[in-house]
C-alpha cells in the first residue's frame, strides 16, 4: 500500500496500484510516482534499484513496460505525457527504510500537521524507532533527537550536500553506474537557506516517453 510520500493524490495512490507491480516485476522499486497538470499532463515516476544505482536503460526499460499496462488498464482519460527517472543525488525519502540507510545524512522534512507550532524540520537523520523517523536538530546551539509518526510526514528529501554527493558518488562507482554528463562542480554551493531545492536533479537519470 502505498503512502503520500511514494501518491499523494486518489489518482496517484491509483496509478501506484498499477505501475508498482510492473517495476517490481523488472527487479526494480517504486520510489514516487506524481501526475502532473498542465496543457499535457505528466506523469512522473521516479524508481530505483532495491540496492541502489539504476541507469538510463533501465528507465527506458520501465517506461516501455509501464506504458503498455497503462494502455490495457487506460486510468487516464486524458493524453499524458510519461517521464520516468532515478531518484538523482538529493533524492525523496518515501519508504521507512530510506530513513535507516540514509542515517547520519541532513535532510528536510515536512508534516502535514503542526507539530508544536511548526510543520518543517531540518536535520541530520537519526534512524528509525517504531513507526517514528528521528532526526537530530539544532536549537538554541544544542542538539535535539526529536521523532516524527511516519504516516505524518507529506515530504521528505535529503539536502543536496558536498558529504552527500561524495558518498552517491562513491556508491554509483561500486556499483558500476555511470552518472551521464555529471559536472560535479554544478553542485558548489547548491545549498542555500530558503528551500534549496534544484529543479533537475544533477546525476538522475531520465527516460521519457510520449503517449
Amino acid at each position: 500500500m502505498s503512502n503520500d510520500l511514494i501518491a499523494k493524490t486518489a489518482i496517484d495512490r491509483r496509478l501506484a496500484e498499477i505501475i508498482a507491480p510492473v517495476i517490481e516485476d523488472l527487479g526494480f522499486e517504486l520510489v514516487r510516482v506524481r501526475l502532473q497538470g498542465g496543457k499535457t499532463a505528466t506523469l512522473q515516476i521516479m524508481a530505483d534499484r532495491p540496492e541502489g544505482g539504476i541507469n538510463v536503460d533501465d528507465c527506458g526499460d520501465i517506461s516501455v513496460a509501464v506504458s503498455a499496462t497503462l494502455d490495457v488498464e487506460d486510468p487516464l482519460e486524458d493524453a499524458y505525457h510519461l517521464e520516468v527517472s532515478s531518484p538523482g543525488i538529493d533524492r525523496p525519502l518515501t519508504r521507512m527504510k530510506d530513513f535507516e540507510t540514509f542515517e547520519g545524512y541532513e535532510a528536510r522534512l515536512e508534516t502535514n500537521q503542526p507539530i508544536d507550532g511548526r510543520k518543517r524540520f531540518k536535520g541530520v537523520l537519526a534512524g528509525v524507532e517504531g513507526d517514528e523517523v528521528l532526526l537530530n536538530i539544532e536549537e538554541g546551539g544544542e542538539t535535539h533527537t526529536i521523532g516524527l509518526n511516519f504516516d505524518w510526514l507529506s515530504d521528505a528529501k535529503l539536502v543536496l550536500t558536498d558529504e552527500l554527493i561524495r558518498e552517491m558518488l562513491r556508491q554509483k562507482k561500486e556499483a558500476g553506474v555511470e552518472i551521464d554528463n555529471l559536472d560535479e562542480s554544478a553542485f558548489d554551493s547548491v545549498e542555500t537557506e530558503d528551500d534549496g531545492e534544484t529543479q533537475d536533479d544533477e546525476g538522475a537519470h531520465r527516460a521519457d516517453a510520449k503517449e
